[in-house]
């Protein structure tokens, strides 16, 4: 269970929210919803342990994310608005990459098999730079296959997907909260997932 009591949020002199509860549970998405600049992206950076509250608790397992940071990391994994890609490596090199970074080391045809899923089969030994903005994000989004996480927390997951890979990505989501996965996102479309509750910024 991810919970979040009385959070607050203050940007330069400006309060973006204050007194936010919400939680998440077992099979459960919750789609962050709100006008560009009310603070989405602040929140998910909180829930993510990148930034702290101005106010308030985020807790994981009932026990505050600072006290169990560790063990929240390992079952956090956290997607940016930008692709946290490094643009001189392959699609394939960027995924190893990640998995050495995360400590647990990842076969190879299980990183080609993540980057087919996501629609970039014969694009995985190119250069990410060489990748148009789609296929980039498709690179990023691959770790969802490759990396064992129980929380999902993704700003923008659909930004410079078409058709195809948002129906590949919405199945992906799908199929986590069905295992029991619990899912934060933000997006500007409908998220076409029957798991998911709105929480409106």
């Amino acid at each position: 269970m991810l919970s979040a009591h009385g959070l607050g949020c203050i940007r330069g002199e400006r309060k973006l929210f204050a007194g936010l509860d919400l939680q998440v549970g077992p099979g459960e998405c919750l789609h962050v919803r709100g006008e560009n600049g009310v603070g989405k992206t602040s929140l998910l950076r909180m829930l993510a342990g990148l930034s702290a509250p101005a106010e308030g608790e985020i807790h994981w397992r009932g026990r505050p994310i600072g006290d169990v940071a560790d063990e929240y990391h390992q079952d956090l994994l956290f997607l940016g608005h930008h692709d946290a890609v490094k643009q001189d490596l392959t699609g394939m090199e960027n995924l190893l990459f990640a998995a050495r970074l995360d400590g647990a080391p990842l076969p190879a045809d299980q990183a080609l098999a993540a980057l087919g899923r996501l629609g970039l089969r014969g694009r995985e030994d190119l250069p990410v730079r060489c990748l148009s903005a789609g296929q980039k994000r498709r690179v990023a989004l691959a770790r969802l296959l490759t990396r064992k996480a129980v929380l999902w927390v993704l700003d923008e997951p659909f930004t410079a997907l078409d058709a195809g890979a948002v129906e590949v990505l919405s199945s992906l989501i799908a199929t986590h909260l069905a295992d029991g996965g619990l899912a934060v996102l933000t997006s500007h479309q409908a998220i076409p997932i029957d798991q998911v509750r709105a929480l409106q910024l």
